[in-house]
């Protein structure tokens, strides 16, 4: 039996100890989408609880705990580093390849099925500090704040993002700011400069949607698309009905990027 340990917040303890760990949907491409991810035990406890700060980012208030389950060994299961291809292999040979490496930071088991209530061997807290953040030997580099690294909410994120600003991604100047430059653009407006302001409005997690409404007769469908992504995703009021507006727009890239900001009917 090859034993792994599963991280996962405090509060399914109670649900694992009665009933096992559930399966749950992850889009990563793994060859089967829903499962659960663990590690081997090996003896090296801050290697075997390597992920746990980074888990412990979003893992709730009360901490993480440590779920060690016994699979069988001809288990099927795919061993990989974080976001790379993994390969399908048994549990007894995702022990053994991770077991051998030097170095083995970043790598993941993912067991493609629910792990029942009998292959549980213990819950056990443990403590927060282990492991690394980010990813491994980020210690001492520069973090990035562009638009797909940071986490929005996440503590002193706004600081970090006002003290280092991406050039691309932020932080965003003020609606106000981006209004006055949507303005000064002229009528219709030079494209560039309207794509660059939406670029930043999209940043913001919302906005004045009355005042963008005119870019939707703009007649560069650029700036049209811009606007979709802009205000897509915001929960102001009158975004419904421009998107509904847009996606009757002639141009087909402006009908397919409301589809993709759209993708369940809004209330």
């Amino acid at each position: 039996m090859a034993m792994f340990v599963h991280l996962t917040p405090a509060a399914n303890a109670a649900r694992i100890r009665r009933s096992g760990i559930r399966a749950v949907s992850h889009g990563r491409g793994v060859a089967q989408s829903r499962g659960l991810y663990c590690f081997p035990v090996l003896p090296s406890y801050t290697l075997t609880h390597q992920w746990l700060r980074e888990l412990s980012r979003r893992g709730g208030p009360r901490g993480l705990v440590a779920v060690h389950i016994r699979l069988p060994d001809d288990e099927p299961v795919t061993v990989g580093a974080y976001h790379r291809d993994p390969a399908a292999v048994t549990a007894a040979e995702a022990v053994r390849r991770v077991a051998a490496m030097d170095d083995p930071r970043g790598w993941e088991v993912f067991v493609p099925r629910t792990v029942t209530k009998r292959e549980v061997h213990c819950v056990r807290a443990v403590p927060q500090v282990a492991g690394w953040r980010y990813f491994p030997d980020s210690n001492g580099r520069t973090p990035c704040t562009c638009f797909g690294c940071r986490v929005r909410g996440e503590y002193g994120s706004q600081r970090l993002r006002q003290r280092r600003p991406h050039f691309l991604d932020g932080p965003p100047p003020a609606a106000p700011v981006l209004l006055r430059r949507i303005a000064a653009a002229g009528s219709p407006g030079d494209s560039e400069q309207l794509i660059q302001a939406l670029h930043w409005f999209e940043m913001r997690r919302r906005g004045p949607v009355e005042q963008l409404a005119h870019l939707a007769d703009h007649p560069d469908p650029k700036v049209r698309r811009a606007l979709v992504w802009a205000i897509g995703k915001w929960p102001s009021h009158g975004v419904t009905e421009l998107l509904h507006r847009l996606s009757q727009d002639p141009d087909a890239g402006v009908r397919e990027a409301v589809e993709r900001t759209s993708p369940e009917p809004r209330p």
